[in-house]
């Protein structure tokens, strides 16, 4: 499982049970980091997932800016509250990417605002399997 987490909305994406190809979940009101804990503890119980990566927007010079202290602060509350590994990933340019798919998709622009969240999690996701099956050695 993964997350998009952002001020507003926090995007959940899943992968299959192989470990292969990522897609939305879902999209969350952000309510607060302990409420938000709470969901996303929910969600991973439900769907039985192994492991939790979430995306941090460090900055373009690869710095740690406040909305990534944010994020790391989430995730060090994730990491207390989960009994699985909880692993950070750079998603630096992720929203932008996923904006530039769900136009490519057709989405309208008023509809891709509610979209974008869940869309980048995938991203993260996506990328991160990748990342790990090709240090495994069996990625394309």
């Amino acid at each position: 499982m993964a997350l998009d987490v952002g001020e507003v909305r926090i995007g959940v994406a899943l992968s299959d049970e192989t470990g292969t190809l990522a897609s939305g979940l879902t999209t969350l009101a952000a309510r607060g980091p302990r409420k938000d804990a709470h969901a996303v503890v929910r969600l991973l119980n439900e769907h039985g997932a192994a492991a939790m990566v979430v995306g941090v927007p460090y900055r373009l010079d690869g710095s740690v800016g406040p909305q990534a202290e944010k994020v790391i602060a989430f995730v060090e509350r994730l990491r207390r509250s989960l009994r699985v590994p909880v692993e950070t990933w750079d998603e630096r340019l992720t929203s932008v990417e996923a904006d530039e798919r769900l136009a490519a998709a057709g989405v309208r622009r008023s509809e891709r605002k509610g979209r974008l969240d869940q869309a980048a999690a995938v991203i993260v996701l996506q990328e991160y399997l990748y990342a790990r099956r090709a240090s495994r050695g069996d990625g394309a």
